[in-house]
């Protein structure tokens, strides 16, 4: 499944550095400049998973593939992006492209990295992002309340509609996000056609110096208090120091360098993790000879939807699913011996895949 996570923020608050850490595709160019990425870069970053490395171990396959999350470096937005300020309609077209936003917030003084909105305050940087999204989404919101307020007149049902819309515009008017209105399903059909920017799940990055990169500090604090009503998760990092660590090819030298600033795992994992669970992804599981791999599925997710990741014609053809779950598969070593200790079940077009499930399709074209 192709699902993007958009890094934003301010110019200068280490976003491509970030890119470049999480990326294992490609590096964005990092520059003490304003609009050095101008197109977005896209990596494909890997879900760290030890599940995964478990049943290798026990399979030992050919090949290990992990699932993946894709990663989107977006342009530094600035103050006046929704009215097209700095290449602002461009880059806010990037992010309506998303699943969800990796919020970008500099927690750090540094005299030699420039900064257009003099003292360091990432309260007021996080503010004004959301004032560009929201700006966006009510030019959005009011377009769309022109066009169904003409629809009513040849048809009423819309009436529902236009009421959804006219709270969505008051609460924008208020400088609200529309994910914190929380509209229920049949609400958002009113405004799914829109992918509102301030609607996507959100995951803030508090990019410190090093000498905080543990407990955080004083400007990581404000952006936890600012931000603690949205239920959005806060992941505190020194981003060139994950950078550093990305770019070593040896998992001893890794360990080392993380022995060294007392790290006992990359905080990028935490981010990649943080991101999966901000999108409700599940990861099953296809465990053989030639390979042993991890694929994404919504939380969820009925067996032949699961099926369809691997190719469509598995949920065209679907006929039924063998399955094992995790615990058993790593408690007996194999999938023969839970099939002897009757471990694998038989599922059908209804059973909802559970995370970690270790599964087996059968179709027929």
């Amino acid at each position: 499944m192709a699902l993007q996570a958009g890094i934003v923020g301010l110019p200068n608050v280490g976003k491509s550095t970030l890119f470049n850490a999480v990326s294992n595709s490609a590096k964005a160019q990092a520059s003490n400049y304003r609009f050095c990425t101008i197109d977005p870069n896209v990596g494909l970053v890997d879900v760290p998973d030890p599940r995964l490395d478990k049943l290798a171990e026990l399979v030992v396959p050919n090949r290990t593939v992990p699932t993946q999350i894709e990663i989107v470096d977006i342009a530094g937005l600035v103050r006046g992006a929704s009215k097209g300020e700095g290449l602002g309609n461009k880059f806010l077209a990037n992010i309506r492209e998303v699943d969800a936003i990796i919020h970008v917030v500099r927690c750090f003084e540094d005299e030699n990295i420039l900064r257009d909105e003099g003292a360091i305050n990432p309260v007021s940087d996080k503010e004004i992002i959301d004032t560009e999204l929201q700006l966006k989404d009510l030019e959005a919101v009011e377009k769309k309340i022109q066009k169904t307020e003409k629809q009513i007149k040849l048809d009423p049902k819309f009436k529902v509609e236009l009421e959804v819309l006219i709270r969505c515009k008051e609460h924008l008017e208020k400088g609200r996000s529309i994910r914190e209105l929380d509209l229920d399903k049949e609400e958002k059909v009113a405004i799914a056609d829109l992918f509102l920017l301030t609607d996507k799940p959100v995951l803030y990055v508090a990019n410190v110096d090093e000498a905080s990169m543990h407990t955080g500090n004083k400007y990581s604090e404000a952006l936890k208090a600012a931000v603690k009503d949205e239920n959005a998760e806060v992941i505190i990092m020194n981003n060139n120091i994950e950078a550093q660590i990305a770019e070593m090819e040896s998992a001893d030298d890794k360990q080392l360098f993380m022995d060294e600033y007392k790290m006992t795992e990359p905080a990028l994992d935490r981010l990649i993790h943080s991101a999966y669970r901000l999108l409700n992804l599940y990861t099953y599981f296809t465990a053989g000879v030639q390979e042993v791999r991890a694929w994404t599925i919504h939380e969820g997710w009925k067996a032949p939807q699961a099926a369809s990741v691997i190719h469509t014609d598995f949920e065209k053809g679907f006929i039924k699913a063998e399955v094992i779950s995790y615990d058993d598969f790593v408690k007996y070593g194999s999938e023969a011996a839970c099939r002897e200790v009757g471990k694998l079940r038989i599922e059908g077009k209804e059973y909802v895949v559970k995370d970690g499930d270790v599964m087996h399709f059968r179709f027929n074209v």
